[in-house]
C-alpha cells in the first residue's frame, strides 16, 4: 500500500494554514489552530524551512511565513521535505546497494518509469489545489486526526434500535437513508 506519513500530512495542513492566515505565524499559534501538538508542528516546519518551502524569522515578531505562494509549491516538493525521495522500491535511478538480489533481479530498472509516473503526477498537483478556496472551517485538521464518518457532508443519523449497529461509516451511510420505495 502506498501511504504518505503522517508528518506529510500534517506539513500539508500547516502549509494550507500558513496561507489561510497570512503573513507570520508562530508554531505555537499554528498548533492551536490546527489541532496539531506543537512539538510536531515545529519538527514541520524545521524540516519545511530546510527545503526552502517556509521562511523563519527570528525575533519579537518573529516565526514562519511562506517563501512563495501555495500555487508555486507542488505536493511533491512537501513530501520530499518531509519523507526524503519519492520512490516505491530502492533501487530506482541506478541506485546500488539497496537490495541483496540487485545483480539477478530480472526487474532491476524497469522500476524507473513508474517512479517518474508517480513523481510528475505529485508534481503537477500544487499545494493550492489541496489547501481548496479560503473561508472554510475555522480550524483546519489533517485527515489523519479527522474519523472517516467526519469527513462526511451530512451527519448521520442513528440507525433503528431494533437493527445492529453498522460496522462500517459506508454501512451507516446506508443506514441513514430512506427506504426505498
Amino acid at each position: 500500500m502506498l501511504r504518505l506519513s503522517k508528518l506529510t500530512d500534517y506539513a500539508v495542513v500547516v502549509l494550507s494554514r500558513l496561507e489561510a492566515e497570512g503573513g507570520v505565524q508562530t508554531a505555537p499559534g499554528l498548533a492551536a489552530a490546527t489541532g496539531i501538538a506543537e512539538p510536531t508542528v515545529a519538527k514541520v516546519l524545521k524540516h519545511l524551512g530546510h527545503a526552502g518551502l517556509v521562511e523563519g524569522l527570528r525575533g519579537a515578531r518573529g516565526g514562519y511565513r511562506l517563501a512563495r505562494p501555495l500555487s508555486a509549491i507542488p505536493l511533491s516538493d512537501v513530501i520530499c521535505a518531509i519523507d526524503g525521495p519519492i520512490a516505491l522500491t530502492a533501487c530506482v535511478d541506478g541506485a546500488t546497494g539497496g537490495c541483496e538480489a540487485e545483480t539477478l533481479c530480472p526487474v532491476r530498472g524497469r522500476w524507473d518509469p513508474v517512479n517518474e509516473a508517480i513523481r510528475a503526477a505529485l508534481s503537477a498537483i500544487s499545494m493550492a489545489d489541496l489547501a481548496g478556496p479560503r473561508g472554510g472551517s475555522a480550524r483546519c485538521r489533517p485527515a489523519s486526526v479527522l474519523s472517516a464518518p467526519a469527513l462526511s457532508a451530512p451527519p448521520l443519523s442513528a440507525p433503528p434500535l431494533s437493527a445492529p449497529a453498522p460496522s462500517t461509516p459506508a454501512a451507516a451511510m446506508a443506514a441513514s437513508l430512506p427506504a426505498a420505495e
